[in-house]
């Protein structure tokens, strides 16, 4: 499991390694062009229901901890929708991993 620290939140948030892995590389990539947006999040079956979102700005500190060593092998379709979303006005919805199903 990985974890999100932002800012001087006292809770983190708790997110799989591989959705995480995923979701670096996007918030990387917007903070990198000094751009701002949202992220938000389904609350896991064992939390209250409802969802959360957080504002991701450049200047607020930001640590991604990673609880496998390995980097998973990225899913750049999986990216690429993050990405869509970082875009929208809505931000970045954490949604479920795009696979490539062969068609049969």
């Amino acid at each position: 499991m990985g974890v999100i620290h932002y800012g001087g939140a006292s809770e983190p948030l708790h997110i799989e390694d591989r959705a995480l892995a995923h979701l670096k590389v996007v918030i990387a990539t917007k903070l990198r062009r000094n751009e701002s947006f949202t992220l938000s999040w389904r609350h896991p079956d064992d939390e209250p229901g409802g969802r959360s979102t957080i504002w991701l700005h450049p200047s607020i500190p930001l640590r991604f901890t990673f609880g496998e060593p390995e980097v998973p092998q990225l899913n750049v379709k999986w990216i690429e929708e993050l990405m869509h979303s970082a875009n929208s006005t809505g931000g970045i919805m954490l949604v479920d991993e795009m696979l490539d199903v062969p068609e049969a």
